[in-house]
C-alpha cells in the first residue's frame, strides 16, 4: 500500500478538503509508486492563504537577524540530510545522484547566504536637503507570497524563492510541481523541524490549473513568484497585471555555446556534452545550440558524436549512470515531435533521435542523446525550447555571425563562448543578449550569490539569487525625520 501524504497548512499536516489524491511515480521505473499526494483545490488554497496572512502579522515583527538564525538551522539540517534528500529527488525526477547532490548543495548555500543577509538587508541613508532633517530608505516585507516551482530542480528552486521571502519578513504558500511533490514535502519537514512558526510556510500540492491558478488569483496573495514555461508565465503576468499584483517570472531558455577556431576544443566538447545532456537536457540553462566556426566544425562534431555514444543511460540511483530519464511520457512525446520537426526542416540526425528501452530502462521514460548538424538559424529546433537531450550544431564564419545567430531566439538566459582571444571574449560579453554569459564554460546556471535570470521571453526583468532577489521580496519605504521643531516644506522652502 502506497504512503499517503498531506498538505502543510498553519503548522499542521492536512489532507485535501476534497479527499482526492494523485499518484507520484518514478520516471525511471513506472512500476515504482512513490506515494499518493493531495489533489488540492481552491478550498485548500483559501486555508493556506489565510494561515499565511495570520502568520505574516507575527513573522514580519521578528527581527531579521533572528529570522536569519532560523535559516542557519535550516541550512544545517539540509546538510545533515543531503544524501537522503538527493535520493528522494533522484527517485521522483530522475536525474543522476551527482546532480541531485548538487541540487541540495545549492539549497544549503542559499540558506546560509540568506541567513547572513538577516544582518544586512541594507537600505540607504542620504543627506536631506533641509537643515535639521534626516532621510533614509529601508526595505519592508510585502506580505503573502505564492511560490510556484518546477520539477527539474525540486529543492534548489524552492530555496531560491522561499529563503529570500522569509528573511525579508514575508510568509509563503509553496505550490510544487505535480511531478516532484515528495522532495517538497521533505523540504517542509526540515523547515518545520528547524522551528518555522505556524502559518509562515505552507505547502499545497495539486495541479497548476487548480492550485496554481487559485493562488495567482487570490486577493490575499500579494506576490507571485513563478518558474516554468513562457506560455504559463504570460497567463500569470496577465492576471497579476489586472490586479496590480507583484509578479516575478523565470521562464524558458534556448541557450547557445559558441566555439571559435582558436578555442581549446577538448574543453569545448566537454562543456557542450555537460551543457546539452546534463539533467537529460531538462534545464532552462541547457545547451541546446552549438554554434561552431566552420574551420573546426567537423572536428568538434566528430568528437561530440564519439563522446555522446559513450553516455551510459540508466536509473539515476545507479552511481554508474551518466544520464537519467525524461520526467514523464508527455515530455518524451514532445522530444519525439521535435526530432520529426528537425528532420522535416532538413537538419541531419547524427546520433540518437529515439527512445531508449534497453534492459531495465524499458519501464522508464529514457531517451537517447541526440545531435543534429546542418541546422539553420531559422529552423524551429534552433529557436524553440525542446527541454530534452537534443543538441543542434550550427556553423558560422565569424564572431559577429556567431553572436547574431546566438541572439536569434526569443529567449535570453544563459550563453557561452569558447575562445583564447580576450578581445573576442569581451565583445561577446558586451553583445550577447542574455542574463548569463560564460567564457570558456558551458551554459549552466549562476552561483547563488550572483543574480540569476534572463532577458526577452526568459523573464520579466527580475533576478533571483544574489542580493537582487530582495528587490522582488521587499518594498522600499522612504523615511524622513524632521527635528527642526518647525514646519519645513521641502522644495517650497528650499529656493
Amino acid at each position: 500500500m502506497a504512503d499517503e501524504h498531506k498538505n502543510f497548512i498553519d503548522g499542521q499536516w492536512q489532507a485535501a478538503r476534497s479527499g482526492k489524491v494523485f499518484e507520484n511515480r518514478n520516471p525511471a521505473n513506472r512500476n515504482d509508486l512513490i506515494g499518493l499526494f493531495p489533489a488540492s483545490g481552491a478550498d485548500d488554497v483559501e486555508a493556506a492563504v489565510g494561515a499565511a496572512r495570520k502568520g505574516f502579522d507575527r513573522w514580519r515583527l521578528v527581527p531579521a537577524p533572528k529570522r536569519g538564525e532560523l535559516l542557519y538551522r535550516v541550512g544545517e539540517l539540509l546538510r545533515q540530510h543531503k544524501e537522503d534528500l538527493a535520493r528522494v529527488e533522484t527517485r521522483e525526477m530522475g536525474k543522476i545522484l551527482k546532480e541531485t547532490r548538487g541540487d541540495v548543495q545549492e539549497g544549503i548555500d542559499c540558506a546560509f547566504l540568506n541567513a547572513g543577509e538577516g544582518r544586512r538587508l541594507f537600505g540607504e541613508t542620504t543627506p536631506a536637503e533641509l537643515p535639521n532633517k534626516f532621510a533614509m530608505s529601508v526595505r519592508v516585507p510585502i506580505g503573502v507570497c505564492a511560490l510556484i516551482t518546477p520539477w527539474n530542480f525540486p529543492l534548489a528552486i524552492p530555496t531560491w524563492k522561499l529563503f529570500p521571502a522569509l528573511i525579508c519578513g514575508n510568509t509563503v504558500v509553496l505550490k510544487p510541481a505535480e511531478d516532484t511533490p515528495h522532495t517538497a514535502q521533505k523540504f517542509i519537514e526540515i523547515l518545520n523541524e528547524a522551528g518555522v512558526p505556524p502559518g509562515v510556510v505552507n505547502l499545497v500540492h495539486g495541479r497548476g490549473e487548480e492550485v496554481g491558478a487559485a493562488l495567482v488569483r487570490h486577493a490575499g496573495v500579494q506576490l507571485v513568484s513563478f518558474t516554468g514555461s513562457a506560455a504559463v508565465g504570460r497567463e500569470i503576468a496577465s492576471v497579476c497585471g489586472q490586479n496590480l499584483k507583484r509578479v516575478s517570472l523565470e521562464m524558458g531558455g534556448k541557450n547557445a555555446q559558441i566555439v571559435m577556431e582558436d578555442a581549446d576544443l577538448d574543453l569545448a566538447v566537454e562543456g557542450a556534452l555537460w551543457g546539452a545532456f546534463g539533467t537529460t537536457g531538462q534545464r532552462c540553462t541547457a545547451t541546446s545550440r552549438l554554434i561552431v566556426h566552420r574551420d573546426v566544425a567537423q572536428k568538434v562534431t566528430d568528437a561530440l558524436v564519439a563522446r555522446a555514444q559513450k553516455i551510459k543511460i540508466g536509473d539515476g540511483l545507479d552511481e554508474s549512470s551518466d544520464m537519467g530519464p525524461l520526467i514523464n511520457q508527455q515530455a518524451r512525446e514532445k522530444v519525439l515531435r521535435y526530432i520529426d520537426i528537425g528532420r522535416q526542416e532538413g537538419a541531419r540526425l547524427l546520433i540518437g533521435g529515439g527512445v531508449h528501452e534497453a534492459g531495465a530502462c524499458a519501464q522508464g521514460y529514457f531517451f537517447q542523446p541526440t545531435i543534429f548538424d546542418r541546422v539553420k538559424p531559422s529552423m524551429r529546433i534552433a529557436r524553440e525550447e525542446i527541454f530534452g537531450p537534443v543538441l543542434s550544431i550550427l556553423e558560422i564564419q565569424s564572431l559577429e555571425e556567431a553572436i547574431q545567430v546566438l541572439n536569434n531566439t526569443p529567449y535570453g538566459l544563459s550563453s557561452s563562448i569558447y575562445t583564447s582571444d580576450v578581445g573576442r571574449a569581451f565583445r561577446a560579453m558586451r553583445d550577447i543578449e542574455a542574463g548569463i554569459t560564460y567564457i570558456n564554460g558551458p551554459t549552466i546556471g549562476a552561483e547563488v550569490h550572483l543574480p540569476f535570470g534572463g532577458v526577452k521571453d526568459t523573464g520579466n526583468g527580475h533576478r533571483e539569487a544574489g542580493t537582487t532577489v530582495y528587490d522582488i521580496f521587499t518594498e522600499w519605504k522612504s523615511i524622513y525625520v524632521d527635528y527642526s521643531g518647525k514646519l519645513q516644506k521641502a522644495q517650497i522652502d528650499n529656493n
